[in-house]
Order: structure tokens, then C-alpha cells, then sequence
């Protein structure tokens, strides 16, 4: 459990609106950061408080956009630094190639991959400043992947990727890692094993600790990585699958 703490400067966190990105939320609240949640509407339940709406399909090639979603972001802020990024949004469209289209594909890539590079470029000015890190949310995709995953795979991938190359090329100024977890027991998956109890527990079984993960787990692993205990810590991919990256189901 993360205890409370005193006011450790700002977080914000894209995707908030999840299972992910309430439990990221929750746990850097109790860090002792100030959280200012993004997501893509407002959804149907209670507003969070310094909500901001960000629709990540169109921060890419829009200029007018970035700037006033930095406006808005400096009024949340209200004097405090921001000192992390959070990474969490993504979108899964599923299709095997032949089926996957061109919009599918760009689509992806721009809210897996694109606006988080987007994002690191307007906030860098900020996060350089306090010494801050960007977490990215990735997936255990990015390494080993199944059919029909095309689209979400390569953009993983692709965010991997990013993650090493922007800890190289901001020299240590801003630390950057990604958080890869295989399945996660969110309210979605729990929804999509509803009328399947025997598949979901075959899913946590292929996993060797037993189990899928918990949403408070990933939470707790990014405020750690940004942490100033975490301090040597960037470029890091940190697989958080249960061990099911490494363990084989070739036929006995």
C-alpha cells in the first residue's frame, strides 16, 4: 500500500478514465502528487478532480490544439511543477492483416505512439525543469505478440522503441521508461469473460504466478519509476506479465 505523502509536484495521467488510469491516479494521489487526469471525454460518472479533456486521435498535426491544451494544463497546474507523464492511453483495434485498414493502422499509431511523442516534446520545457520522468504504459506485446494483434503489437513495439530513444536523446535531463504488463484484471477483461468463466481461468492459469494482474500493481510500479528512488533507472522496459513472457506452451 502507498502511504501517504507530502506534495511531491504534478502528475499527469492519460487515460485516466480506465481501469489503469483510475488505479495510476489513486496511487499518485496518495504519493503525494497533484493529479491531473486527461482522458477523452468526461464519461458518464463523476468528473476527477483538474480533469482535462484531450482527445489523443487529434493532438498530432494540431497546433492550435497543443497550445491550448498547455494553457489548460498551466491553469491546473496552478504553481505546482509537473513532474511526471504518465503514458497510459492506448487503443486496441484487433484484426489479422488482410483485415486490419489503413485508418485502423494510423489510428493506432497515433494514440499509442504518436501522442506520447507529441506529448514528451511540449512538456519537456516543464519535466526538464523539475528533473521529471515520463512513464510509459506499454504491453507485453511489444516482445511477443498473437494473431489478429497487427495493428496494437507494432505500436507497442514502436513505443518500446521510443522509450530508449528519448532516454538517449534527452541525455538524462528527463528520465523516460515504460511499464510492459501482460493481461490485467480491469473492469473491460473482467466484462469481455463475463459468459467465459472457464477461458478467463485459463488465462490467469497460462500465467506461471497463477493469476492476471491488478490494476494497484502496475499503479504502484509507475510511482516507484518515478521516483527519485528510481533515479538510475531510464530506458527501462519493466515486464510485468506474471511470468508468462518466458515460460513456453509447446504441446507435451
Amino acid at each position: 500500500m502507498i502511504e501517504s505523502a507530502p506534495m511531491q509536484g504534478a502528475a499527469l495521467v492519460t487515460g485516466a478514465l480506465g481501469g489503469v488510469g483510475t488505479a495510476l491516479c489513486e496511487a499518485f494521489s496518495k504519493a503525494g502528487y497533484k493529479v491531473i487526469p486527461t482522458d477523452k471525454n468526461a464519461g458518464s460518472g463523476t468528473t476527477p478532480e483538474h480533469f482535462l479533456p484531450l482527445d489523443l486521435t487529434l493532438l498530432p498535426h494540431n497546433e492550435a490544439l497543443q497550445q491550448r491544451f498547455l494553457a489548460q494544463l498551466e491553469q491546473a497546474l496552478n504553481g505546482h511543477e509537473l513532474r511526471v507523464c504518465v503514458n497510459n492511453a492506448a487503443t486496441q483495434i484487433l484484426g489479422h492483416l488482410g483485415e486490419i485498414t489503413d485508418v485502423d493502422f494510423q489510428r493506432t499509431l497515433s494514440v499509442n505512439v504518436f501522442a506520447p511523442l507529441v506529448l514528451a516534446r511540449l512538456l519537456l520545457p516543464k519535466l526538464e525543469h523539475s528533473s521529471g520522468s515520463i512513464v510509459n504504459i506499454g504491453s507485453i506485446h511489444a516482445r511477443a505478440t498473437k494473431p489478429g494483434f497487427v495493428s496494437y503489437a507494432t505500436s507497442k513495439s514502436a513505443l518500446h522503441g521510443l522509450t530508449q530513444a528519448l532516454a538517449v536523446d534527452l541525455g538524462g535531463k528527463v528520465r523516460v521508461n515504460t511499464i510492459q504488463p501482460a493481461a490485467v484484471a480491469t473492469e473491460m477483461l473482467r466484462t469481455g469473460f463475463a459468459d467465459n468463466p472457464e477461458g478467463y481461468a485459463a488465462l490467469e492459469a497460462y500465467h506461471p504466478v497463477g493469476r492476471i494482474g491488478e490494476p494497484h500493481e502496475i499503479a504502484h510500479m509507475a510511482v516507484t519509476l518515478a521516483s527519485s528512488e528510481a533515479g538510475f533507472v531510464n530506458g527501462a522496459a519493466i515486464d510485468m506479465d506474471g511470468g508468462i513472457g518466458v515460460r513456453l506452451h509447446d504441446p507435451d
